[in-house]
């Protein structure tokens, strides 16, 4: 394997940035910004300075809320007592008032009550409601009102376990596939939000076109069609350059489970140079394959809420077409990406299960060890190398995304390592530049063991089991919860042990 690190005289053009999960790299965000609620409390500054030129400079008492703190106080854990909602609902006349009938009819008192414009969804408020009552209420009142208007973020007791070993709080997690709701719509920026050496910076026309799916993205909700977008001419002759210049190098880079699903793709999904699949159609197909969906995001999530998908097998993937005046780069995830990079081996049931087992393992994990998984994935599932035929082969969806590291990755210049989530995870992840080092592994479930046994060093004071019947998330913390996966796995052994018997007598054996 080839121990060189990129050349400076490479003939090739070093992109400005690689098509991959940017949110892993912690100089990214100390370049775009700390996260939404950071961003929203500036503009609230703004508008204070502005409130004062109307009030005279007195300032109200609390003009506006602060980021939301999801760990509630210990005093807050008690069976009775202070839960914050956050929620959106359409500016008009009559909204809130409908809202807030909820809250009276599920007899919660309100504590404290405010409003601000949506930086997520144009046209929309948020309305923060400090609320006493308790957890049962709390539930009632969540069931309730999330069929009325989009829960943004909210804390309860219940979403919080204690560690009984240091008395520390786990951070919140989904329990059930449809609290990724919250996580899929707590965007850190969104895909509209372009920087002034975006190609798209200037072009107001696609500035408004990426704001379109934003605003598709924030009004789904699971259980929901994805809806289907009429790309227009220039996004469709945007997406045939990507994909005519990169099927010309899958053939000698990509791996062979890659290979053998990109032809269903086409049969069955539309993959062609003329036309852009919709994720309708792409999720429909990945749940038959390997029981993965997809679901439309706006933009960048946290690590943590990213890998909080994978655990129920579902993929936040964008929509939107990169900048038509240069197809072969992008400064973030696209749908060309996702749907060339990342959708063909979600195909695989075996890397299907390598993403979930990521995902799982970060749920309730500290947010150290979530950018240590983060990383995992990022030199992984973005940029992994894997053995085959004695041949180096990419299987990372930032590579296979990618023309120059595709091609790049797999030269003699690139600096190739096993991988060692042990190693792997303090490795620097680069943004504006290809990587030093690409990791190989023999295969999937090699890279799916390491990375088992990296789990285990996690802290946690609970264990995770993914129940696929009710698509949720069971927390194994007592001998009872452990007792229930027992008899689970006891039906599976049966199972196995019939069909191993019916399979010895037809042999003879």
């Amino acid at each position: 394997m080839a121990s060189a690190h990129v050349m400076k005289d490479d003939p090739e053009p070093v992109p400005k940035m690689q098509p991959a999960m940017m949110m892993f790299s912690s100089k990214y965000w100390s370049r775009r910004g700390l996260s939404l609620d950071s961003a929203m409390f500036d503009q609230q500054n703004q508008n204070q300075h502005q409130q004062q030129r109307h009030t005279r400079g007195q300032m109200s008492r609390r003009p506006s809320f602060c980021p939301i703190n999801e760990k509630p106080d210990k005093e807050g854990a008690e069976d009775s007592g202070k839960t914050v909602v956050v929620f959106s609902l359409k500016n008009e006349v009559g909204c809130l008032v409908k809202a807030l009938r909820v809250f009276q009819e599920k007899r919660v008192n309100l504590n404290h009550i405010e409003s601000r414009m949506s930086r997520r969804v144009p046209n929309e408020v948020e309305i923060f409601a400090d609320c006493s009552c308790s957890k049962k209420e709390f539930n009632e009142l969540l069931e309730n009102l999330k069929d009325h208007v989009n829960i943004v973020s909210f804390n309860t007791p219940e979403h919080v376990w204690a560690a009984e070993a240091d008395g520390e709080e786990v951070p919140w997690f989904p329990m059930k596939i449809s609290e990724l709701d919250q996580c899929s719509h707590r965007v850190l920026m969104y895909g509209s939000e372009l920087d002034a050496d975006h190609p798209g910076f200037k072009d107001n026309v696609y500035r408004q076109r990426r704001k379109y799916f934003v605003e598709v993205a924030m009004n789904y909700k699971f259980g929901q069609p994805i809806p289907r977008i009429d790309y227009t001419p220039e996004e469709v002759r945007t997406w045939a350059v990507v994909f005519r210049e990169l099927t010309k190098l899958y053939p000698t880079h990509a791996c062979r489970e890659y290979l053998k699903n990109l032809p269903l793709l086409t049969k069955h999904c539309g993959y062609r140079e003329d036309n852009i699949p919709q994720l309708e159609d792409v999720s429909m197909f990945l749940r038959e394959r390997s029981g993965f969906t997809v679901r439309p995001v706006a933009g960048y999530l946290s690590p943590r809420d990213f890998l909080a998908g994978l655990a129920f097998r579902v993929f936040n993937c964008t929509q939107y077409v990169r900048h038509s005046t240069d197809p072969l780069y992008t400064p973030e995830p696209d749908t060309c990406h996702e749907l060339l990079g990342h959708v063909p081996l979600l195909a695989d049931p075996k890397f299907a299960q390598f993403s979930q087992e990521i995902g799982l393992a970060s749920l309730g994990a500290s947010d150290e060890d979530v950018q240590k998984l983060a990383t995992c994935y990022f030199f992984t599932i973005e940029f992994g190398l894997c053995k085959q035929d004695g041949q180096l082969r990419a299987y990372g969806a930032g590579l296979l995304s990618s023309i120059g590291e595709l091609r790049h990755a797999l030269s003699d210049q690139a600096c190739v390592k096993m991988f060692d989530p042990r190693t792997t995870c303090n490795q620097e992840c680069l943004i504006t530049t290809f990587q030093d080092v690409y990791f190989v592994s023999e295969s999937f479930e090699e890279a799916k063991e390491k990375m088992r046994e990296f789990a285990k060093t996690i802290k946690r004071p609970f264990s995770v089991y993914y129940n696929p019947y009710t698509q949720s998330v069971d927390l194994l913390k007592d001998t009872r919860s452990i007792e229930d996966v027992v008899q689970d796995l006891r039906s599976d052994l049966t199972t196995v042990c019939d069909a191993l018997g019916k399979m010895n007598t037809y042999m003879g054996i």
